[in-house]
Parts: structure tokens; C-alpha cells; sequence
């Protein structure tokens, strides 16, 4: 045995049957320095004394060149990573505690030092260097360790973030501890202002949607999205405003989605069943590819006539058939009877905004009524011209 190594098991062996007092010291001066640590929570004076005093045992036996302890050295070393990080402990405070710890031992070595002989003084810098590569290799292991743990319990949480989410959609949220474990997963209360989200995905597009989360956060909006059946479904929480819908459409349309779907506000997750659902019939409403987003209480008509589609294909049938059969006539005779509608059936007012004169819209109602055979100033005839129309715009 070399004349170093033999110090070293010397300086060791000393040390371990002086190691109650070096744990004191070592517990003081990481609690002076880490209020996390001087706290207790999530670790007791008590377990922080043992985790030292055993990573201390086999540092001091590393430090030795023992054989058996490298493995136990590593082991111990993983396990503590793994452990602070289920505790949530900082992994920057775990490993400022690993080096009071080395300074605490340097410290004791350098004084043990100081006693021997002047032949032996001038292994102080080897052993310095031995004493900080082992609280090196000890930190390394335990941020690898505490880095892959928190991977793992971040998928972890995302998983049952995401079961849960999916429970809400499924209807299954009327059950009390589904709704109570699914609020706490997200970090929502089970009764608040809510709205569901539905956004189409673009079959050319594999990078759509994009992910509104961050925009929305940013403006203090929380909201959960996750992919569902060529769709992204989100949960977002709304303020109770009134223009909250719109602001939401607006960061919606921002983001360049394919088009999208939102629901009526609703008042607790155990809604947000339905809530997807009316947003799902909203967004079947708008044409694909259009970029368009829309509530459902905007697209309330459409929503109702795409629930039955043969109602709607008979209301265009038995209101304008005749008109989309007329060949050329066709497109400006739709414009104009839908411009004109829309106007509150003022003639001037859709001349305005088709930028042609009143009579020329006077002249095209009249052929409307003429190919239909309804009269331009009938109730029902205008009621089932305005629904035909939005039927219509259901053929996508």
C-alpha cells in the first residue's frame, strides 16, 4: 500500500469515529444557508441527518479506496437524486448542499492534516483534489438521477392530466371524485367560467394546429388542449366578461388555425361534456381549410339545420330551388336575396352595400319571388329564404 493511500484510510478511519460531531456541523451550516433545508419541510432535521451521515460514511470510504464502495456509493447517490426530487426539493439547493457537505469535510481533513509530519504535509494537494472529485462524482450522479426522476413524474403527471381531461369530455365528470380529482389535476376550481374549445386539424398540414396555450397564458388565460380524433379539444377558463368569447376567437385566429369551434360559457367542469359537444357542432358549421372561428350561439341556425341534414337540403329545395336551377342567374340572385335579408329587406340599404342602384335590387327580389313562386313581402316566405340560404352554406 502506497504511503497516500495509506493516509487516506488513516485520515478515513478518523474521521467515521468522529462523524456524530461533523454531521452537527454539517446540518448547522446547510440550514444557515438553505432556508428550504432550515424550513423541515419536505425534509425533517431527522432524515436530512441520516441522508448526510450515510452519504458522509461512504464518501469517507470512497475517499479510502475501499472496494465494495463504489457501488454503494452510486446507489446511495441515485437514490438521494431520485428522493429530492419527488419531494419537489430545488435540484440547485440539493446540490449546494452536497457542497457545504464537501467543505465541511475538507475542512476537518485540512485540520487532521495540519498535525502530521512535514514529509507527509506535502500530500495535501492530492488529497484535496481526491476529497472534491469524490463530492464531484457524488453531485453528478445525484442531478442525473434527480433530472431523470423529474422526467418520469412529469410524464407521469401528464398522463393522468390527460386521462383525466379525457374523463371531463367522456361525460364521466358527473361522478363527484372524477370532478374533484380532474379539477385538481388541471389547477382549476370544479365551478368557475368556462368555455370548450374544438380546433380541426388540417389534413396537409402535420404541424397543425398550433398550440394556443402559450398565447392565451400570456394574456392570463388558462386553458388545457390535447389532441383528439383529428381535432385538438381545449378547456379554457374565462373571466366572466362578456367579450371573452371574442378575445378568445381573436388569439384563436391569431394563431392561424384551421377554423374552430367554441362553446357557450359553463359554469363547472362537470360540463365540459356538453361544452365539447356544442363546440364540436359549432365548428362543423364553418367550411373547411376557412380559417373562420366561431361560438356556437353565432352559428345557432347552422348548428341546428347540419343536426338534420334532410330538413335542410328540403328547405332549399322547397324555398329556392327554382332560383338554383336558373343557370346564370344563379350567383347574383343568392347575393343579393341574402344581402337583402340581411339589410332588414331595405332595398336602399343592400344597394348601398352591393354598390348598385335600388332598383336594380328591387328588379332581382322580384325575380326571386317570380322563380319561386313566393311573394317578396310574405313572413314565411323571407323566414324560409333566410333558412334555405344558411342550408345552404352547409354544403361543404
Amino acid at each position: 500500500m502506497n504511503e497516500e493511500l495509506a493516509l487516506r484510510r488513516e485520515l478515513s478511519q478518523t474521521l467515521v469515529a468522529d462523524i456524530d460531531r461533523l454531521i452537527d456541523s454539517l446540518v448547522a451550516d446547510i440550514c444557515a444557508h438553505s432556508p428550504r433545508y432550515a424550513s423541515g419541510s419536505p425534509v425533517t432535521r431527522e432524515d436530512l441527518r441520516l441522508a448526510l451521515r450515510g452519504n458522509m460514511e461512504l464518501a469517507l470510504l470512497e475517499f479510502a479506496g475501499m472496494p465494495a464502495a463504489e457501488r454503494g456509493f452510486e446507489a446511495a447517490a441515485a437514490e438521494n437524486g431520485r428522493l429530492r426530487a419527488e419531494q419537489g426539493m430545488p435540484l440547485a439547493t440539493v446540490l449546494q448542499a452536497y457542497r457545504r457537505g464537501g467543505r465541511v469535510l475538507w475542512q476537518a481533513m485540512a485540520d487532521w492534516m495540519r498535525g502530521r509530519s512535514p514529509d507527509q504535509q506535502h500530500l495535501v494537494g492530492d488529497m484535496a483534489g481526491a476529497v472534491w472529485e469524490t463530492i464531484d462524482r457524488f453531485s453528478s450522479a445525484v442531478a442525473d438521477a434527480y433530472r431523470l426522476r423529474t422526467l418520469e413524474l412529469q410524464h407521469r403527471e401528464s398522463s393522468r392530466r390527460g386521462a383525466l381531461f379525457e374523463a371531463l369530455l367522456d361525460g364521466r365528470a358527473s361522478d363527484p371524485a372524477v370532478a374533484n380529482a380532474a379539477a385538481t389535476a388541471l389547477g382549476v376550481p370544479r365551478q368557475g367560467r368556462y368555455v370548450a374549445v374544438v380546433i380541426a386539424q388540417d389534413a396537409q398540414d402535420p404541424a397543425s394546429p398550433p398550440d394556443p396555450g402559450p398565447a392565451l397564458e400570456a394574456l392570463g388565460t388558462w386553458s388545457f388542449w390535447r389532441p383528439r380524433a383529428e381535432t385538438v379539444a381545449g378547456l379554457v377558463r374565462v373571466k366572466g366578461h362578456g367579450s371573452d368569447p371574442e378575445l378568445l376567437a381573436g388569439v384563436l385566429r391569431g394563431q392561424a388555425v384551421c377554423r374552430a369551434g367554441i362553446s357557450p360559457p359553463f359554469e363547472e367542469l362537470a360540463a365540459a361534456a356538453q361544452g365539447f359537444r356544442l363546440a364540436r357542432r359549432a365548428l362543423d358549421t364553418l367550411p373547411p381549410r376557412s380559417g373562420e372561428v366561431a361560438s356556437l350561439d353565432e352559428r345557432l341556425v347552422h348548428a341546428a339545420l347540419g343536426a338534420e341534414p334532410e330538413i335542410a337540403d328540403r328547405l332549399a329545395v322547397r324555398y329556392l330551388d327554382a332560383v338554383l336551377r336558373s343557370g346564370p342567374e344563379r350567383p347574383v340572385l343568392l347575393e343579393t336575396l341574402r344581402v337583402w335579408l340581411d339589410s332588414g329587406c331595405s332595398a336602399s340599404s343592400a344597394a348601398t352595400r352591393l354598390f348598385c342602384h335600388r332598383n336594380t335590387i328591387l328588379n332581382r327580389i322580384s325575380r326571386v319571388a317570380e322563380l319561386t313562386g313566393w311573394p317578396a313581402d310574405s313572413g314565411e316566405a323571407r323566414l324560409g329564404w333566410a333558412l334555405a340560404l344558411r342550408a345552404l352554406e352547409l354544403e361543404h
